[in-house]
């Protein structure tokens, strides 16, 4: 199967991409991922309010120092000239592509009729993505859901708008905005989408292993799939989902000593891009997920998410990860 597409005049070596998750999609995990076969990682989303835009947080979010091209950065807002100029400043800090976020469910998000909250109005979508689209000079995708909710899955219809208004790739994940994250996502409606459009379109929800990848890409025939929540841990997932697509065959699972390494240099990257107070708390999450499932891995993170400087993790880490390697080589 062949394991690349193009955005515009991007090319992208893995069909595998990383989607963008607040809070957790920050540079260092982007650049991890990218590194272990990402064909592309979007950034956390930046609002289109430009009083936000002089804040840490802000700034940190569209940090991409050093990171492999193209840099892709999402915005969020609900008014189409806000959108405008917020795609312009980041254009102008580098931004080498543009994603609108349609998609996101979270009610602080909706509540601003911003995020997927925007479906219910196929006008203000025209005119975000008209104004965007018009104001710079770099490609524009968007990531959307498949509707509102059940009795208003208009997907298809926005996608069409997304293509005539000028839009190079849509995301789409198979949930409505009611569902959030619960339940399945279905795929119906991305193959529906997938055949409306001329445009690449990129699978996203549930997608969970390399099978599934390959499954989705088969009955949607979209271009791409999108891997959120699973690659939070195990961001082996892309390396594992491209040797399956173009193999037809399973790599073995990361030793526990490259999770061990994996993580430790993690951590380092955080503490280096947060600095120490910031980077502890937020390597916290992470050191949760690469131990998720390893024994003895609920007493160790209760151990991490107690401990206040980054020396006491990594060496907590070291000692966790050695101790399961001792233990596999005695039995």
């Amino acid at each position: 199967m062949k394991n690349t597409f193009k955005i515009a005049h991007f090319e992208f070596n893995s069909r595998a991409v990383l989607a963008p998750m607040a809070g957790v999609t920050d540079r260092p995990f982007r650049q991890l991922c990218k590194e272990l076969g990402a064909g592309m990682a979007v950034s956390e989303m930046i609002s289109s309010n430009s009083l936000l835009w002089g804040s840490s947080k802000t700034l940190r979010r569209a940090n991409h120092l050093g990171e492999v091209e193209p840099r892709i950065v999402q915005i969020l807002g609900a008014d189409p000239q806000l959108m405008a100029k917020a795609a312009q400043h980041n254009v102008a800090n580098g931004a080498q592509l543009i994603d609108i976020n349609m998609g996101c469910p979270a009610k602080k998000i909706c509540n601003v009729m911003a995020g997927s909250a925007l479906l219910r109005d196929e006008e203000l979508v025209k005119q975000i993505l008209e104004a965007v689209v018009n104001t710079v000079n770099v490609p524009v995708t968007l990531k959307i859901r498949t509707g509102w909710d059940k009795n208003n899955k208009n997907g298809v219809l926005i996608a069409k708008i997304a293509e005539q208004m000028g839009i190079q790739s849509l995301a789409v994940h198979g949930r409505t905005r009611a569902c959030g994250y619960s339940g399945e996502a279905e795929y119906d409606t991305i193959a529906e989408i997938k055949a409306a459009v001329r445009i690449p379109v990129i699978a996203n929800g549930d997608i969970r292993n390399p099978e599934k990848a390959r499954w989705v890409l088969d009955y949607t025939q979209a271009d791409a799939v999108m891997i959120g929540r699973a690659a939070q841990g195990n961001p082996w997932i892309f390396r594992e989902i491209n040797h399956y697509l173009t193999t037809g065959k399973h790599l073995p699972e990361p030793s526990l000593a490259e999770i061990r390494d994996t993580l430790l240099r993690h951590l380092a990257n955080l503490y280096d891009f947060y600095g120490e107070y910031t980077g502890v708390r937020m390597a916290r999450k992470h050191v949760s997920w690469y131990s998720k499932g390893q024994p003895h891995g609920a007493a160790f993170r209760e151990m991490m998410m107690r401990v206040e400087s980054s020396q006491q993790q990594i060496e907590l880490t070291q000692v966790f990860f050695n101790q399961l390697l001792e233990r596999d080589l005695a039995a």
